[in-house]
């Protein structure tokens, strides 16, 4: 798809700058200004969010891979899909999405409405031509009138349905977690064990290095040289999704493809070989599967791997000497240090 400059200038909000080793509570002054303005498009975002018609099929909307019941992830090692056919990622929750700076695992959108669309019009996801979802939306009178409310008038461009879908995701926040009111001065915020990982999340398992600011993340892709999943690679539904990106990325070996590249596909900087997006680690406990592809089932999975210096190959982490006392600790920090008050949803009547 042409690149469309509205993009990159469309619903703007500028978080505070988080600064590399330190963690921040979330504040008011971080969030977007909430003006009527803005609550409209939201409130239109939302309707958008949850219709079926983004999805060329009807069987599936954004809610499908973000379901708020499933931390605005869908609990699966890969992404739900178009019928026939199978992703190859990993489902990441969209809370906080306010706070990143690029987007998808691999960075290839700049703004969170550029995001919105590449799913509509994916073959292996959503499956819809968005010239005919133009039409469809328009087709419908109460569409029309809130196009016209929110924007001035009753026209319903990608443009404006992107907008009003990114406004909506901008409202999805998780903040007031004992974290931050532990970071506020409460001392009895985080549990003893919890306070015990937060220790050691700063200190001795340094993933303060990566994971830093109100929302955890460093906005950067690092090459941990995550193993693949060996039950993804027998599948062929999945082997020609692989093959198909790469080939839209002009890899020219992309038939012969068998692992994940990251965000090599999108730069061809072999600086980003196998690299991916530092996640946010806000509402942890309530999205897994996790890393790219879902190879890992649980938290403990999880802090294996990078006790033991992450995979073979990688030089972005070194091996840990933690017991399994620490390993404890630091799950009870991730667990119930990060797990804050999530902006409260009311599902949207669909028109």
């Amino acid at each position: 798809m042409k690149k469309i400059a509205w993009l990159l200038l469309a619903g703007l909000c500028l978080p505070a700058v988080a600064v590399a080793g330190q963690l921040a509570a979330i504040t008011d002054a971080m969030l977007p200004e909430q003006t009527p303005e803005l609550a409209a498009r939201a409130e239109l975002g939302k309707k958008l969010f949850f219709d079926r018609r983004l999805s060329g099929d009807g069987t599936m909307n954004c809610g499908t891979c973000h379901d708020p019941e499933q931390g605005y992830s869908d609990g699966m090692e890969i992404s739900l899909n178009y019928p026939t056919t199978k992703n190859w990622r990993n489902s990441p929750t969209v809370i906080n999405v306010v706070f990143h700076q690029q987007f998808f695992h691999d960075g290839r959108a700049a703004t969170l409405e550029e995001q919105a669309l590449f799913p509509m019009m994916s073959a292996f996801e959503m499956n819809q031509n968005l010239d005919f979802l133009e039409e469809e939306i328009r087709s419908v009178p109460e569409y029309v009138a809130e196009f016209k409310s929110v924007f001035g008038d009753g026209d319903v461009t990608l443009e404006r349905i992107a907008i009003a879908i990114a406004d909506f995701e901008r409202t999805l926040i998780s903040r007031d977690a004992p974290l931050d009111r532990f970071l506020d001065g409460d001392e009895t915020a985080l549990s003893p064990d919890a306070r015990q990982g937060y220790q050691l999340f700063i200190g001795k398992a340094a993933c303060v290095t990566c994971h830093y600011g109100p929302n955890l993340m460093d906005n950067r892709f690092h090459a941990l040289y995550v193993p693949e999943n060996p039950d993804h690679l027998e599948d062929p539904r999945i082997t020609a999704t692989r093959r198909f990106v790469a080939k839209l990325h002009n890899f020219e070996a992309y038939r012969t493809l068998d692992e994940d590249l990251g965000r090599y596909l999108i730069t061809k900087d072999r600086a980003d070989w196998k690299a991916f997006k530092t996640p946010t680690l806000r509402e942890i406990a309530a999205t897994a599967p996790y890393m790219h592809n879902g190879i890992f089932a649980t938290l403990d999975e999880v802090l294996d791997f990078f006790a033991a210096g992450g995979g073979a190959g990688t030089t972005a982490l070194k091996p840990l000497a933690l017991s399994p006392a620490e390993k404890s600790q630091l799950k009870a920090f991730l667990e119930e240090g990060l797990a804050g008050e999530i902006t409260p949803l009311t599902y949207p009547k669909i028109p």
